[in-house]
């Protein structure tokens, strides 16, 4: 089996994970997810509600990505197919450091953080995938209170 195979592979199986009920749920959960605060991200990893949801995403995007930075899966394949992890990374990334100052973890969502901060215009990717989200937010809550 080629490297391009394996890598293919692999993300297939992610993306596998990714349609199981729980992961599917958390994923539902933390698409209008908007922390506005270090506060807010602290409260949503301790709540009942939201913190196995919270946790289950973000360290699976960061999973992934020691999988992309350890060489098992090809960074320019899984970048081709992980919006989603722009989009989750994006809305913690301007209060990661305050979070892992609360957390006593200067590692946490590291990989993720080494992985997409690398790329090309990382900084303006994170922005405009807050604005995007934002705007399929507002459009979403519109849609629905239109009853459509």
């Amino acid at each position: 089996m080629s490297r391009e195979s394996e890598s293919a592979d692999l993300i297939l199986k992610l993306y596998d994970l990714r349609r199981e009920e729980k992961m599917r749920d958390a994923r539902n959960w933390i698409i209008p997810f908007f922390p506005s605060s270090v506060d807010d991200i602290m409260r949503a990893m301790i709540d009942p509600e939201s913190s196995a949801k919270y946790r289950m995403v973000t360290t699976y995007w960061d999973m992934a990505a020691s999988f992309v930075l350890r060489g098992a899966i090809d960074e320019g394949m899984f970048l081709d197919s992980a919006g989603e992890a722009w989009v989750v990374f994006a809305k913690i990334e301007p209060y990661l450091e305050a979070v892992r100052q609360r957390l006593s973890n200067d590692n946490y969502l590291r990989h993720l953080e080494t992985l997409l901060m690398r790329q090309p215009n990382a900084s303006e990717t994170c922005e405009a995938r807050r604005e995007t989200m934002k705007r399929w937010m507002a459009a979403r809550s519109e849609m629905l209170s239109k009853g459509a």
